[in-house]
């Protein structure tokens, strides 16, 4: 059975989470505070307190997805009539009882972890509703609040294990070089990542009027504008792993699914049509869910294989 079938197959809630983008959306959280809790103490970090994160983290993510869906249900019956909000499997009313629910989660979880994950959870929360109430209609740069807010995830994260202290006295240091480099990587593979699916929803864009980049300059221009900046992405992976001083797992692993989405940009660039862009949208998905598990087995080396760390430095 493929991934679309089976997708097709579950809740109507569940749904409305992106289960094909399940993957990216766990690891991403989960890789943040291994990262942080290994650089801040030398260790994992506790079950508990890890398990609360990335739930915390998964909520904040697929709570602006629900939100998003309730503002484009237009744009959707169009682009993605078979969606549960623009097939009326879910009322809009109930979508966002959901979403507020889910930040509901995220925002205990970030509360119980450090009240400064909890002030940039607010932060975050406040530019994705920015970009789906007014950017998104109203300029071609709507793609811009998307990347900042979900760059702040890994922020977010990164604070619940390494605090900035800033509540209880700061020790100089508000985030380290690895976390501004990680959150700066996901704010602009981010812009990116949803442009290229932006230009899989052009038709419907343009239908209801909003500007973005593709309705404004085109899909072989957005093609080219995405390819610059996962080449920025990915350099920007090489020097997290610098700056934390991971193994060969991470550069491995990053670097070879970096060079392998770089490949379907310049598909992209060649067929600059919506159903690629589509493709690329996913393939985005699939290349930072890779580059966060070798992040992950890396750093468990790191802790657990005493001489892995001075294979490289």
């Amino acid at each position: 059975m493929s991934l679309t079938a089976k997708i097709g197959e579950l809740s109507p809630y569940l749904r409305l989470l992106r289960p094909e983008l399940y993957y990216m959306d766990l690891t991403l959280p989960a890789s943040s505070a291994i990262l942080a809790s290994y650089l801040a103490t030398g260790g994992l970090p506790e079950f508990l307190p890890f398990l609360i994160a990335v739930i915390g983290g998964f909520a904040a993510i697929t709570s602006s997805y629900v939100f998003n869906d309730c503002c484009d249900i237009d744009i959707d019956t169009i682009n993605l009539p078979d969606r549960p909000l623009p097939s009326s499997r879910v009322s809009k009313n109930s979508a966002l009882a959901y979403a507020l629910f889910l930040l509901g989660v995220a925002g205990a979880a970030a509360a119980y972890l450090n009240p400064e994950s909890l002030f940039v959870l607010f932060i975050a929360a406040g530019i994705i509703t920015f970009y789906s109430v007014f950017a998104k209609r109203n300029t071609f740069l709507s793609f811009l609040p998307v990347g900042i807010s979900y760059g702040l995830v890994p922020v977010g994260v990164w604070l619940a294990f390494d605090p900035a202290g800033i509540l209880k006295g700061s020790d100089g240091v508000i985030l380290p070089l690895p976390a501004i480099c990680f959150g700066l990587m996901i704010c602009v593979t981010d812009w990116a990542f949803t442009l290229g699916g932006v230009s899989r929803d052009v038709e419907g864009d343009r239908l209801k009027g909003a500007p973005t980049l593709p309705v404004t300059f085109g899909i072989p221009f957005t093609a080219r504008f995405v390819t610059f900046w996962w080449i920025v992405g990915v350099i920007a992976s090489v020097i997290i792993g610098w700056s934390a001083q991971l193994g060969p797992v991470y550069f491995a692993g990053a670097l070879a699914s970096g060079l392998w989405m770089l490949t379907q940009c310049l598909d992209f660039i060649k067929h600059p049509t919506p159903e690629r862009g589509g493709t690329l949208f996913l393939n985005g998905s699939n290349y930072r869910a890779i580059m966060f598990g070798s992040m992950i087995l890396d750093v468990m080396l790191c802790i657990y294989a005493g001489a892995y760390t001075s294979i490289l430095w």
